[in-house]
């Protein structure tokens, strides 16, 4: 294939373009982490959530979970607290 000097210099700069965005994509890879789901939920569940949300939509569905859990873990201490004194309060 035969190419003049603009020709020669477009596909010069085409492959720098190329091997600039190759550069990008191995950066992203290598900067990638596991994502490891806090809960795992069982087929049952999944499937229910897939039916509320097709129902009621997925924020509706998902401020409803949200609320059910917070309420579910609201008998955790403070962050700020002394672990020991919620350990007294159960016992006494």
């Amino acid at each position: 294939m035969k190419a003049n000097t603009r020709e020669n210099q477009a596909f010069s700069d085409a492959i720098d373009r190329v091997n600039s965005g190759m550069e990008t994509i191995i950066n992203l890879y290598n900067e990638l982490e596991e994502d490891e789901p806090i809960i795992t939920f069982d087929e049952t569940v999944i499937s229910a959530i897939s039916k509320a949300k097709a129902i009621y939509g997925d924020e509706f569905v998902n401020q409803k979970i949200n609320a059910l859990v917070r309420e579910t873990l609201s008998f955790l201490p403070p962050e700020s607290g002394d672990k020991t004194e919620s350990k007294k309060a159960k016992k006494g």
